[in-house]
């Protein structure tokens, strides 16, 4: 009993500091409107969460980060207070669409985009777009590959196929309660595994639907390589994106690659501290010539 009443009572917290440090904001998006958490003030820092969370999972790190940049987080289409895309299956071009009016509504012409795990595909696709120049710096923090490859074709079918029955069979709570351990490492806290919980508590079918489908159908390497400075980022236990996947991944995309000690998948809220340090890295240019 104990440790569940902790475990609420540190969640109640963060839900409060997230009301009072980064608050969210509604802007008018094609079909609907976009919600946003910001904070801060200085170079634009744009983060989009992964498949299972959402805007408010960035808490901690735009605590972190809010003295030295704009911190900006997404609820992807179709997550939180965000309309969904009118196509049942898109593509990360149509995210990274939304991602454009997102940035354009708020009157950003440059930022360091990050994308973690999904996230990734979209942050890509905006990347590279006719709107590369707006992206300083690229960091892709365990990003999923996707299953759009026709060499992966056996196995797209089977994640499409069991991440729509456990959500039939288990629902948006039962999914929260037995998936947010395997975004963790085995050492991680009671208040990270509490926060990741009640971040995925929050999905909403509809948008996580499509986001199945983003994951199964499509595939981060077509998107090519980005010409801006580009990292790549992994927990050292994430069991999600394995660390030599990522490394891979890194070199085919001309990548500097660096683990996150103590971590699993959801880095940003095991080690926000760490996860803050590396995009607050980000936020200096390198001198022309240097590698990031």
């Amino acid at each position: 009993m104990l440790p569940g009443l902790s475990q609420a009572a540190s969640t109640a917290d963060l839900q409060a500091q997230l009301a009072r440090d980064f608050p969210q904001r509604l802007l008018p998006a094609a079909g609907g409107q976009q919600a946003l958490r910001e904070c801060g003030a200085g170079p634009a820092l744009v983060l989009l969460h992964g498949i299972g969370s959402g805007a408010a999972s960035w808490l901690q790190v735009a605590q972190q980060l809010a003295s030295q940049a704009r911190v900006i987080a997404w609820d992807a289409p179709g997550y939180g207070e965000s309309s969904p895309l009118e196509s049942p299956a898109p593509k990360a071009e149509q995210y990274a669409a939304r991602l454009l009016q997102m940035l354009d509504a708020l009157g950003i012409e440059q930022c360091v985009l990050v994308g973690h795990s999904l996230g990734a595909l979209p942050a890509l696709a905006f990347a590279r777009s006719a709107q590369a120049q707006r992206v300083s710096h690229l960091l892709l923090i365990s990003p999923a590959l996707g299953y759009g490859a026709p060499q992966r074709a056996e196995q797209r079918q089977q994640v499409r196929r069991q991440r729509l029955d456990n959500l039939e069979q288990l629902g948006i709570a039962g999914l929260a309660e037995q998936r947010s351990a395997h975004m963790l490492s085995p050492h991680a806290p009671p208040q990270a595994l509490a926060w990741v919980r009640w971040n995925m508590a929050r999905l909403n079918p509809e948008g996580y639907r499509q986001a199945i489908e983003l994951l199964c159908g499509d595939e981060l390497l077509r998107h090519g390589r980005p010409t801006m400075p580009c990292s790549v980022h992994c927990g050292h236990a994430d069991r999600i994106t394995p660390p030599d996947s990522c490394q891979d991944l890194a070199v085919a995309l001309g990548a500097s690659f660096q683990p996150i000690n103590h971590a699993g998948h959801a880095s940003p809220i095991e080690q926000p501290h760490e996860v803050a340090r590396r995009l607050a890295a980000a936020l200096t240019p390198p001198l022309k010539g240097d590698c990031p």
